[in-house]
C-alpha cells in the first residue's frame, strides 16, 4: 500500500507570522481564532505557572522558509493522478490536501527562568540539526567535469 500524497495549496490571505514555542503542554486540539493580542511580541516580562519566561529568536536560513497550514476537507476525493487508469484493478493514490495559512522566518523558542540553547533545549537543538541535514540533502553540487584524454 502506497503512502498518500500531501498537497499544498497557497492561500493569497496569507499573514506573515512569528512561530512560538512554549514549555508547555496544552490538551486542546480545536480551533482558534487567530487573535493578534495574543502573540505580538512585546518588550515586556512574562510568567508562566510562575516562572520567568525568556525567548530565543531562531532565524531560518534564507533558502528555507516556514509555514503554518491547515487541513483542508476532502468532500470529493481526488486521486492523485487524473489520467485514465489502464489496470481497473490498480489502487487510486489518496491526495492529503493542506492550506497554507501563514509564513514566518523566525521562531521564538521560550525557556523557564533561562534562554534556550541547542545544548539543553531539543527544540533549538533539533531545528540546528535539521537545517543542516535540510541543506545537505537539498543542495545540489554540479558534477565535476570529467577531463578529456
Amino acid at each position: 500500500m502506497s503512502q498518500p500524497i500531501l498537497s499544498l495549496k497557497p492561500d493569497e490571505n496569507k499573514f506573515k507570522a512569528v512561530a512560538n514555542i512554549l514549555p508547555c503542554r496544552i490538551h486542546h486540539d480545536g480551533p482558534i481564532e487567530p487573535t493578534s493580542t495574543y502573540w505580538t511580541p512585546a518588550a515586556t516580562d512574562a510568567y508562566f505557572r510562575g516562572r520567568k519566561l525568556q525567548g530565543k529568536i531562531v532565524k531560518l536560513p534564507k533558502d528555507c522558509r516556514g509555514i503554518v497550514v491547515e487541513r483542508v476537507s476532502q468532500q470529493d476525493p481526488k486521486t492523485a493522478v487524473e489520467e485514465i487508469v489502464e489496470d481497473e484493478d490498480a489502487e487510486q493514490e489518496q491526495t492529503g490536501r493542506m492550506q497554507v495559512t501563514a509564513e514566518f522566518d523566525e521562531m521564538v523558542v521560550w525557556g523557564h527562568e533561562a534562554v534556550a540553547d541547542a545544548s539543553a533545549d531539543p527544540y533549538v537543538r533539533s531545528m540546528e540539526e535539521w537545517l543542516q541535514v535540510a541543506d545537505k540533502i537539498h543542495s545540489y553540487s554540479p558534477p565535476e567535469e570529467i577531463s578529456q584524454k
